[in-house]
């Protein structure tokens, strides 16, 4: 039996729907942009530092939430 945490992380970590390859291309690459950007550009974009690491970080799969349901 699995308690309710371990199917919460196992819901978070798993999108609901299936996604074309080029979808998942694309927001590996998206992800690989954001890392690459300059301290300047993400002040445009509003989005600091850590934040930017941090999505970059994400694996391919573990997509956005608006993509879930």
């Amino acid at each position: 039996m699995t308690s309710l945490t371990e199917n919460r992380i196992r819901h978070h970590a798993i999108p609901k729907r299936r996604f074309s390859p080029l979808a998942w291309v694309a927001l590996a690459r998206q992800r690989r942009a954001l890392r690459s950007l300059d301290d300047r550009a993400l002040a445009d974009i509003g989005v600091t530092r850590d934040a930017a690491r941090i999505e970059g970080q994400r694996a391919f799969w573990d997509v956005p939430n608006n993509w879930r349901d």
